[in-house]
């Protein structure tokens, strides 16, 4: 019988982070016999290698973090998904939260930094106010009451992620899953969430860059 929840992880040279963070999600959700997928944008490092020893099943893609996901997402069986970062800044302590709120019948479910006992010791003042700016847009132009809208930790049910028919290839795909999930009347909780300062390797994230993409999805979602 398949897995009731499958676990997405985009990869790109993740040696020294991968085996740590498979052992950890399994020692949180063992019980749940997870399927975990990684989806590696041709690591040339021994991200691959690591990853397959310690159970994953890995798929390549490397247009991007969102066509990673995507990609993913087609290659996944769970009734629940959980998209999840590579690099340990996402903590496996917070997947039963994330996999419960799905359970209880949320559609969607986004952890948030900026939500209650949620934070980061990652983002940079530039990037939080970032954050803060895209937040205020999307919830003026949208209705909506997010708290945050970059961070990728997050819960989908199946029927969902069919709705949400996600397109985005790069970092804007959060962007997208947020103003598709309101527009969709999808049922979203968001739940605190800490995020923790990448553990090895060097981040993909480019702040300019990434929120020039970001904010090309909210203008053409309009």
């Amino acid at each position: 019988m398949p897995s009731s929840v499958s676990i997405v992880i985009p990869t790109l040279d993740e040696e020294g982070n991968i085996a740590r963070l498979l052992f950890s999600i399994n020692k949180e959700i063992n019980a749940a016999k997870p399927e975990i997928i990684v989806v590696d944008g041709h690591s040339s490092d021994k991200t691959v290698k690591i990853a397959k020893a310690n159970g994953a099943k890995v798929y390549y893609d490397s247009h991007g973090k969102g066509s990673a996901l995507i990609k993913g997402i087609s290659e996944s069986k769970g009734r629940i998904v959980v998209f999840m970062d590579a690099d340990l800044s996402h903590r496996p302590a917070e997947l039963k939260r994330l996999i419960s709120a799905i359970e209880s019948g949320y559609d969607v479910c986004m952890g948030s930094r900026f939500l209650g006992v949620g934070g980061s010791d990652d983002i940079s003042f530039i990037r939080r106010m970032g954050n803060y700016f895209f937040i205020w847009l999307i919830n003026s132009i949208y209705g909506s009451k997010y708290t945050d809208i970059c961070y990728g930790y997050r819960s989908f049910s199946r029927n969902a992620l069919e709705k949400l028919n996600l397109t985005e290839i790069n970092f804007g795909i959060e962007t997208e899953i947020s103003i598709k999930a309101k527009k969709m009347g999808l049922k979203v909780l968001e739940i605190p969430s800490f995020e923790r300062k990448r553990h090895a390797g060097v981040g993909k994230l480019m702040a300019l860059r990434d929120g020039l993409i970001i904010l090309s999805v909210i203008l053409k979602n309009i």
